[in-house]
């Protein structure tokens, strides 16, 4: 598995990443055996960057990542985020960037990974009533303190990217990004990184599901399902123009004689060496179809047919105000 640098404070990192927030919650059920196999199954293949949160079941998922990992910790880069607050009851409460909260949630998220240290630890979200210079100079203090290696940011606008950056070296940008999201693209978002020397890690790279191909309109996200729930891009006409996009993906792939999923991650990979995806799984199956898209090559024709399908219809989030611009 190639390498890749995020950011230039020395953090190196395998080209693809392994998202695990779908083995606690939001897609369906979970299998934690299953998902302790596909952990180390990729760390197996090479793929040594796993990323997990405080929010995700809320609090399991960081148990479950350090129990995976708790005889291999020299085999992983764990990165871990804060600033998304929930209840234990699974309640969403809000954003929340104080110090005092940042200490907490990093000695917190410490101790469910059962690690003396986070390789990587993002602000989930921005907070919006609290200057960064104040979060980020928070999450120094852990950097200082031994707690945390690098530090990251997710959804956040390049002028916030600017202002975290003069307080402390940031070392990754984790934004979602993928051949059905482009405004990183066009927003100018992943030239402020490139300008300022930081990493781009890129969640979602499947588009949630729909770039695997394994939905359709009688195979479309349940009602308990986050996607049908806050993701328009799942319902209605949204939907069924997504999978006319779609078919242009599965053209590339059939002539490839590879997986609509591959073509997609083979594209991002090619988007630059600072670009680091972390498709997510919770099956080795699927783990295993991920990472065989480091073999795929793209022509150059084949890019520019793919470059030119476009964004998918309809908003990413139903409610977009949690997302910093």
């Amino acid at each position: 598995m190639e390498k890749r640098k995020l950011g230039t404070q020395g953090l190196q990192v395998s080209a693809m990443g392994l998202g695990c927030m779908g083995m606690s919650e939001f897609y369906g059920t979970g299998d934690d055996a299953e998902s302790v196999a596909t952990i180390h199954r990729a760390l197996e293949l090479g793929v040594s960057f796993v990323d997990t949160a405080d929010m995700y079941g809320p609090f399991t998922n960081e148990r479950l990542v350090g129990s995976a990992i708790k005889d291999r910790r020299d085999q992983v880069v764990i990165a871990t985020k804060f600033g998304n607050m929930r209840g234990e009851d699974g309640s969403f409460q809000g954003i929340n960037g104080r110090p005092d909260y940042v200490r907490k949630c990093c000695d917190a998220s410490l101790k469910r990974l059962g690690v003396d240290r986070i390789d990587l630890y993002y602000q989930h979200r921005v907070d919006k009533t609290v200057p960064i210079e104040d979060t980020v100079g928070a999450m120094a203090e852990m950097v200082k303190a031994g707690k945390v290696r690098f530090l990251g940011l997710s959804e956040a606008s390049s002028a916030t990217i600017r202002r975290a950056h003069k307080v402390h070296p940031i070392s990754a940008l984790q934004t979602e990004y993928s051949l059905f999201e482009r405004h990183v693209e066009t927003d100018g978002i992943l030239a402020t990184v490139r300008e300022l020397g930081i990493g781009f890690v890129a969640y979602s790279p499947l588009g949630r599901g729909l770039l695997t191909g394994a939905i359709d309109e009688q195979n479309a996200p349940g009602p308990a399902d986050v996607r049908a729930q806050r993701m328009p891009r799942f319902t209605g006409e949204n939907l069924k123009a997504n999978l006319e996009l779609l078919k242009k993906v599965k053209g590339v792939a059939e002539a490839k004689r590879v997986a609509p999923a591959q073509v997609a991650l083979a594209w991002l990979l090619g988007q630059g060496n600072d670009v680091v995806p972390i498709p997510g799984t919770k099956k080795r199956k699927w783990l295993e179809q991920n990472v065989g898209a480091t073999a795929v090559t793209l022509s150059p024709e084949e890019r520019a047919a793919l470059d030119a399908i476009g964004p998918a219809v309809g908003l990413r989030y139903a409610d977009m105000r949690t997302i910093d611009t």
